[in-house]
């Protein structure tokens, strides 16, 4: 016997069960009443066994909420370090389905859900069939490497990973654990912004001549954060919460606010600001709108050769009093092996502007919208657009023309790709490229000079050992992978 058919899945085999007792009970003449639940696309054999990892404001207010309008889905168990967080938990979720069982077939919360304050308790309930990792940037690659490890497919919020190192542990991990892992990159969506896929496919088209220059928008982090050293709160397992990270004392500002209730849930916690814990906005942002760049491009699998760029710190004011010191302005490029050029910085408005020899196209989540001549007019062989020629954005893509992935919401492409196995529309070496490529970006802000870099080898040319320093960090070896 083969070992893929050893493995019965758990839905096989519940479904397999389900049907063997009800031919029992009709022939039997049993005068059971089943409710109609237990059969049709939302009995359990069919349903999805999902465990929130993370109960923070990302899962309760988009995670769970995405994932309980779909039938079929359904949340069993919640995991945090906070146990307040964790034990409110359950009754958010519940709340969330009942607001949702309109949009989900009428699944309703009416089950039991389980608690967890660790994550690798949780991975060995063999009810659970996926989970989705919620949780602080340092913890996304090695939360997620067990995960698929422990037999689960996992919807990841981005970024993929803290270091290029990391996310390449992560790829690879997925790869050999034949687990789905979709990335958080819900600009691919055509729900709820099919305007990225529609500025996509324009500019793989040439609707905008060939493709010169990229410019990626995106927001800014202020300086500050109460750095005084805190007792740690009963409630939340703190060496647990920093993870591989190196041991550092405890101030509410570092890690999220203790509140009590959803406005402590909801409100942006101070990890965000911390570079021990994520790069900033250059990833925090920067995942979603380089990873819309790589799509137009074409080049979802590769990575720029150069970067260059240069970044204001708070700790660069030697008056700098705040906790927090990701970058404040910043503007950094890279140089792609297609030519095109890449712009990242905080100083434009946050979205992606396509330049191209024949006009330009600037996509955001609000809108897009081009104009009939370039902003740089007839500059290095820029041309102005006949004024006589249709809007670009009315054209229409042919039959014979490139057409990128149709896929929906993408918790819901998730969990389509959970049921057929197939590839989901943002697996994760496409993640872990699109986070590389920022991180590449930060390394040239600190590193304040070109780097030259390889995209297959993912190494840097020439033994540049100051940058190579920075593809990884240091992890304590209790919570590593």
């Amino acid at each position: 016997m083969k070992k893929q058919d050893k493995n019965v899945s758990r839905r096989k085999f519940l479904d397999t069960t389900a049907k063997a007792s009800a031919a029992t009970m009709i022939i039997s003449g049993m005068p059971t009443i089943v409710p109609a639940r237990v059969f049709g696309k939302n009995s359990p054999s069919n349903t999805i066994n999902i465990a929130s990892i993370g109960c923070g404001r990302i899962s309760t207010s988009h995670d769970m909420p995405e994932i309980a309008k779909n039938a079929g889905a359904r949340i069993i168990a919640v995991c945090d370090l906070d146990k307040n967080r964790a034990n409110m938990a359950p009754n958010t979720v519940k709340n969330i389905y009942s607001k949702a069982s309109h949009l989900n077939g009428g699944l309703m919360g009416d089950w039991d859900i389980k608690i967890y304050n660790d994550y690798k308790e949780l991975l060995l309930n063999k009810d659970i069939d996926a989970v989705h990792v919620s949780l602080p940037d340092h913890q996304h690659a090695i939360v997620s490497v067990h995960a698929v490890n422990a037999g689960k497919d996992v919807y990841l919020q981005k970024p993929a990973s803290l270091t290029i190192e990391e996310g390449r542990i992560l790829s690879n991990a997925v790869k050999k654990s034949g687990r789905i892992l979709q990335m958080g990159s819900q600009q691919r969506g055509n729900n709820p912004w099919p305007q990225f896929k529609k500025a996509c496919e324009l500019v793989r088209n040439g609707r905008i001549g060939q493709l010169k220059t990229i410019e990626v928008g995106l927001p800014g982090d202020p300086g500050g954060g109460n750095k005084t050293q805190m007792p740690v709160p009963a409630n939340l397992d703190y060496d647990a919460w920093l993870g591989a990270t190196p041991e550092i004392y405890y101030t509410e500002d570092r890690v999220h606010s203790q509140e009590a209730g959803p406005r402590g849930i909801n409100s942006r916690p101070g990890w965000l600001r911390c570079e021990q814990f994520g790069a900033g906005m250059i990833t925090g942002w920067g995942a979603h709108h380089i990873d819309i760049g790589h799509w137009a491009m074409g080049m979802e699998y590769s990575g720029p050769i150069e970067v260059w760029g240069k970044a204001n710190y708070p700790t660069d004011d030697a008056n700098y009093t705040g906790l927090w010191n990701v970058h404040g302005i910043f503007r950094s490029e890279a140089l792609y092996a297609n030519g095109v050029n890449m712009i990242v910085t905080n100083e434009l408005p946050t979205g992606v502007k396509f330049i191209g020899s024949e006009g330009w196209i600037w996509v955001t989540r609000g809108n897009y919208r081009v104009t009939d001549t370039d902003p740089v007019a007839d500059k290095d062989g820029v041309k102005p657009i006949d004024a006589s020629n249709p809007k670009i954005l009315t054209s229409v893509i042919g039959a014979n023309e490139i057409h990128l992935k149709d896929s929906a919401e993408q918790h819901a492409d998730w969990l389509n790709s959970v049921k057929t196995r197939q590839e989901p529309s943002t697996p994760i070496e496409v993640g872990h490229r699109s986070c590389s490529a920022c991180l590449l970006h930060q390394i040239a802000m600190k590193v304040k000079r070109k780097i030259y870099w390889d995209p297959k080898t993912e190494k840097f040319k020439g033994g540049d050992k100051e940058a190579t320093a920075m593809l990884s960090r240091p992890r304590r070896k209790k919570y590593d992978f």
